[in-house]
């Protein structure tokens, strides 16, 4: 068996492993289930690609985007690894044919959505692949206490019992306990190896700042920095606003949101990427398996939704290992507005009551009758009858 530090050298070029990516993929070597929590940047790809090189058989990696698939594919291939992944809008016939290629021509990673995963004809070609690790990136959107939920990551279990004898490495950039729990509930890992690294970035500054004119000092901040960036704002409307106002600025700006096209998205993504447009002003739609090296600095223009959302977003900046800065603007308006908002998510204590009432008329129960029955539960059907 080959050394992990022999297939690093030979395919990515360095001589050592960080932190606690070797640690990873010993443990990985050694047929444990496993839960890596790594900052953004701190080479969570390597920890599932390096043990798979060494195994023999393929690594199934599910992923949440397409953009993402493409990105790691690209990336592995350019390094003469064979590697692929399920395109969206692919034929039965296609898929056959994929299949057939990936069983016979020594493929060492396939990627698929979640979604994908679902589909019987899917699950039984998986059967059929001699499989060496599944690897679940973004893991977090498993959880409900996670800030990307996907609802198809809680089905992803099933591999368990297509592939019994198969351990699961789960990759994730930002979780609490509470999520990490749950990520090994919904996998069904054996008492895994949890690897946490500190978040602790010794090129990033962390900046807030308090100004009532938040405009004038985006405008400030983008003449003292040339480098890629990205200013994140609550709002879609807001992301065009602010666009608009650093071109007439004189800055090069785009902006993304989730509201846009496939092809608006992608020529966002492309023009920011190659640089003609360098700033990008987005919703925390723009995130997921970015990864540009050399973002200088991540603007926060709203307060973020979470820490766990702040600590991810601005963890894109920096990459490269040059000083880099995450910057939060504010004043104490947006406070006010934040803790509205937040007042104004919160059922009040009548609006809960009303709903508890109206569940024990839905299942015919007395109120306050005590029952060790279970009922099943349409939401939709229940939300129509009690509008």
């Amino acid at each position: 068996m080959e050394h992990p530090k022999d297939i690093l050298k030979e395919y990515w070029g360095f001589n050592n492993f960080r932190s606690i990516q070797e640690n990873i993929i010993n443990d990985v070597l050694n047929q444990q289930d496993v839960i890596a929590l790594l900052p953004t940047g701190g080479g969570k790809s390597i920890c599932f690609q390096v043990p798979t090189l060494i195994k023999s058989g393929l690594c199934l990696v599910i992923s949440p985007l397409i953009a993402l698939m493409q990105d790691q594919v690209q990336g592995l291939v350019k390094k003469g690894i064979k590697a692929t992944y399920i395109p969206s809008g692919t034929t039965q016939d296609d898929l056959i044919t994929l299949f057939d290629t990936i069983k016979f021509g020594k493929f060492k990673f396939l990627y698929i959505s979640p979604e994908r995963l679902q589909a019987s004809f899917i699950q039984q070609k998986i059967k059929e692949l001699n499989i060496n690790l599944v690897a679940i990136d973004e893991a977090h959107c498993i959880s409900e206490w996670g800030h990307d939920f996907r609802p198809s990551y809680r089905r992803i279990q099933l591999l368990k019992e297509l592939k019994p004898d198969v351990n699961f490495i789960a990759l994730t950039a930002t979780a609490n306990k509470k999520v990490l729990t749950d990520i090994a509930t919904n996998l069904g890992l054996q008492t895994p190896k949890i690897h946490q690294l500190s978040f602790f970035r010794e090129n990033l500054a962390y900046q807030v700042f308090n100004f009532e004119d938040k405009l004038q000092q985006l405008i400030n901040i983008f003449t003292k920095t040339q480098k890629p960036a990205i200013v994140y704002v609550n709002s879609r409307k807001k992301t065009a606003q602010i666009s608009i106002f650093l071109n007439a600025n004189n800055f090069k700006a785009t902006f993304y949101h989730a509201g846009l096209s496939s092809v608006e998205k992608k020529l966002a993504f492309d023009n920011w990427m190659q640089e003609k447009t360098p700033i990008i002003v987005a919703t925390n739609a723009f995130g997921m398996g970015i990864d540009k090296a050399n973002v200088g600095i991540v603007i926060h223009l709203d307060l973020p939704t979470s820490i766990e959302n702040y600590v991810q977003e601005t963890g894109r900046a920096g990459r490269d290992l040059q000083k880099s800065f995450g910057v939060l603007l504010y004043n104490d308006n947006d406070i006010k507005i934040h803790q509205l908002n937040t007042q104004n998510a919160l059922p009040s204590i009548k609006e809960i009551k009303d709903v508890l009432k109206k569940l024990y008329q839905y299942f015919r129960i007395a109120h306050g009758e005590l029952t060790v029955e279970n009922f099943d539960f349409t939401f939709f059907e229940f939300c129509k009858k009690h509008n």
